[in-house]
């Protein structure tokens, strides 16, 4: 794997900051916030220097019961050759449910959800992975995400998820240590046992970011220092494998640069620690390989500090080399035997998976029963959680709405969110929330409600030629906010 050294997340907000640090090496940036035909002068400048910019999708959504849009393929891989980027990198995760799969309505999470650690969702997963492979122009790396939440009767640990998928596939690994610590607080898994359980020669490199605890949940907020814990099984794993590049995530609150370099600083050092902890079992594990290899192609096998050795399937060693045939015998003479492709995926097992993430989303943002063997209280704060994720997103894209609410946006947001499921992106969030705010008295007469009422009729576009009782009911919304 490219070694690509140290880097930071590239925000608009830290852009010119980014261009003076010393010692970066590479960053990178939100994809879906990118336009190919007009990237960044930033972006152009840091190129121009040599500097690697990879893209990081979050809305794709692999983990979805339905296969990867197309469109969203098509924009990822435009701009990794717009940017000359080594490869690309998305979340293990599902963001929208519903629609013609499981015949209810489409909804968008807003935000990253964890897909089920079961057969049928990483069936369904591998099989996404694939089609996004044959669609990019350069290697996937995939992200393991934190998670609030856990699914009832799930059969494998996020160590043997990950493993089987990287196997399965040859996906490259993106980890992610703050979301490592995360789930260990959130969800008592231990970070260690899931570095033992990953296949370290898959990883691509390492995010790095900081959160905070309130009331015994930790959120992975990126706008807050990096703990001591995060640094520490940053340490850990490199102990176990040199990462090949490890960036600092940082996408609000942002403090001074020389705060940021100094952060910087501190994450070379925990992974100059791990490696200096880690160099005796490593030359102590080289050596042994050399005298005693696995028999065949020697492509595959890894040894894990406290683990032992571990051979990847000849499908993923097939994938991450380009090799795509194997020896009947381990002597590497006999004819080759051409490898198997996949089995196709079953459509059940879509089905299966559509419905569970419909029922479990519909819960978080349309207030529909919380489905069984879920934890409650938990599946209360995650909606909380994706609702102010929404409201800050939304005053991102939409900046004019905290401006003209005040300090009365968020919570105005908030309540709106809870009965209104986010159906077409961001910016449609921000149109909708206007029109219902105006259409549901919750502003009086005044100057507050005279500026979002300009607002939205200069956004909303015409009203077009209403042909059926739903265009008319449209029309009707539009009269009376006018008035």
């Amino acid at each position: 794997m490219r070694r690509l050294g140290t880097g930071i997340g590239w925000r608009p907000e830290i852009a010119d900051a980014v261009e003076r640090m010393p010692g970066i090496d590479w960053v990178e940036a939100v994809a879906e916030n990118l336009c190919p035909g007009h990237l960044p002068d930033s972006l152009l400048r840091l190129r121009e220097r040599g500097v690697t910019v990879i893209p990081h999708g979050v809305s794709l959504g692999l983990g979805d019961a339905e296969r990867p849009d197309a469109g969203r393929l098509a924009a990822l891989a435009e701009r990794a050759e717009a940017l000359g980027s080594p490869l690309v990198t998305e979340h293990i995760a599902f963001v929208r449910a519903g629609g013609p799969l499981t015949a209810s309505p489409r909804l968008e999470a807003g935000h990253l959800l964890p897909v089920p650690r079961t057969r049928d969702a990483l069936d369904v997963l591998c099989e996404n992975v694939r089609i996004a492979q044959e669609a990019l122009p350069v290697p996937l790396a995939v992200e393991n995400i934190a998670a609030l939440i856990a699914w009832p009767g799930e059969e494998m640990t996020e160590g043997q998820f990950l493993y089987e998928l990287a196997d399965r596939t040859g996906v490259r690994l993106l980890i992610d240590v703050a979301n490592l610590h995360t789930n260990h607080v959130n969800r008592g898994e231990d970070p260690a046992k899931a570095l033992a359980e990953l296949p370290l020669e898959a990883i691509a490199y390492v995010h790095v970011a900081g959160g905070f605890e309130r009331d015994g949940v930790w959120h992975d907020s990126h706008a807050h220092p990096v703990p001591r814990p995060v640094l520490d099984i940053l340490t850990d794993l490199a102990s176990r494998v040199s990462p090949p590049g490890v960036l600092l995530e940082r996408d609000e609150n942002f403090p001074e640069p020389a705060e940021l370099e100094r952060e910087l600083g501190t994450i070379r050092a925990a992974v100059e620690a791990g490696e200096r902890e880690g160099a005796p079992a490593r030359a102590s594990s080289a050596t042994g390989e050399e005298h005693a290899s696995t028999p065949g192609t020697g492509v595959g096998t890894r040894t894990a500090t406290g683990i032992g050795p571990r051979t990847m399937t000849r499908t993923a060693t097939a994938t991450a080399t380009g090799i795509g045939t194997r020896t009947a015998s381990g002597d590497g003479c006999a004819p080759p035997i051409s490898e198997p492709g996949p089995a196709a995926l079953d459509e059940a097992t879509r089905q299966r998976l559509g419905l569970a993430q419909a029922a479990l989303l519909s819960a978080l943002v349309a207030g529909t029963p919380v489905p069984e063997g879920f934890d409650r209280v938990r599946l209360g704060v995650q909606a909380r959680a994706l609702a102010a994720k929404r409201a800050d997103v939304v005053a991102k894209v939409a900046p004019e709405l905290p401006l003209i609410l005040g300090s009365g946006y968020r919570n105005a947001f908030i309540a709106y969110a809870q009965s209104h499921p986010m159906h077409g992106g961001y910016r449609q969030d921000a149109l909708d929330f206007a029109e219902q705010t105006l259409l549901g008295g919750r502003l009086t007469e005044g100057r507050a409600r005279r500026e979002l009422r300009r607002w939205w009729l200069d956004r909303s576009g015409p009203a077009p030629r209403p042909k059926s009782r739903l265009g008319r009911a449209g029309r009707v919304g539009r009269t009376l906010i006018r008035r």
